[in-house]
């Protein structure tokens, strides 16, 4: 019988864009690894996913919550401190797509998504930060992509957010580490998640595959995968990390 500790036994964490995909397989496995969870979402999938939790004997509130919005941001870290007296684990996973070059989208596209999927991590780091510190220290993780990384076609906005994302991650990571906050970033590639089943479905099904085929697995990723690069990356198993950017992409990059 195995004796091994959760690995995040007695911390709590606050998730965002818990609701579905990648975070909602997080916020699953960190409950399983002993922590509470915070889920946050701007969609009412967060209680559901809150549902699943407590139901499996695990714990967790969900807070509604659009992290590009300092007054909800605010509440939601209130609320955590309100009901678990600490905040040890942020993870930025809210995010939303975009397509278009920069002469295709609008200036109020741009701005959403990079209110989303920068802002939101910027906000929820600023507010976050200081009860981390209180505690003695914690860790955020930053979920960004392969193509903050290396860009993508038609996708400027969602590079761009991403990318800043990567750079939020290092600055962070270097002007907290006095304070024992550790910050790294996680850039998954295709995932198999509900955006992505979106995205997808405006495809031809050759399209769709021929894009499996460049993956050199030759699949895309469950969001379960991502999750547990996530769980690594919060838990005391990289405790030698900080500003790092861990890529989980079957290979996609290394092409």
């Amino acid at each position: 019988m195995s004796t091994r500790k959760p690995r995040l036994e007695g911390k709590v964490a606050i998730i965002t864009g818990a609701g579905s995909g990648i975070g909602r397989a997080t916020a699953l496995l960190f409950a399983e690894e002993g922590a509470k969870v915070v889920i946050c979402d701007i969609a009412e999938s967060g209680a559901e996913v809150c549902k699943e939790i407590t139901e499996r004997g695990g714990e967790a509130i969900f807070i509604k919550v659009d992290v590009s919005k300092a007054k909800d941001v605010a509440y939601l870290i209130e609320k955590t401190i309100e009901r678990y007296g600490r905040l040890d684990v942020l993870v930025n996973n809210a995010g939303i797509p975009s397509s278009g070059t920069v002469l295709d989208i609008t200036e109020a596209e741009w701005d959403r998504v990079l209110d989303v999927n920068l802002k939101g991590a910027f906000l929820c780091s600023k507010y976050a930060i200081p009860e981390m510190m209180k505690g003695g220290g914690g860790v955020i993780v930053n979920v960004a992509s392969v193509l903050g990384l290396v860009g993508g076609k038609g996708e400027a906005a969602y590079c761009a957010s991403k990318g800043g994302l990567i750079a939020l991650t290092k600055a962070l990571a270097l002007d907290f580490a006095e304070y024992k906050i550790r910050v790294n970033c996680i850039c998954p590639g295709s995932v198999e998640t509900p955006m992505r089943q979106r995205i997808m479905a405006s495809k031809a099904p050759e399209e769709r595959r021929a894009a499996e085929l460049k993956i050199p697995i030759r699949r895309v990723a469950r969001p379960e995968e991502i999750a547990r690069a996530i769980l690594f990356l919060a838990s005391d198993e990289s405790s030698y990390m900080t500003g790092s950017t861990l890529v989980v992409d079957g290979g996609w990059t290394a092409q």
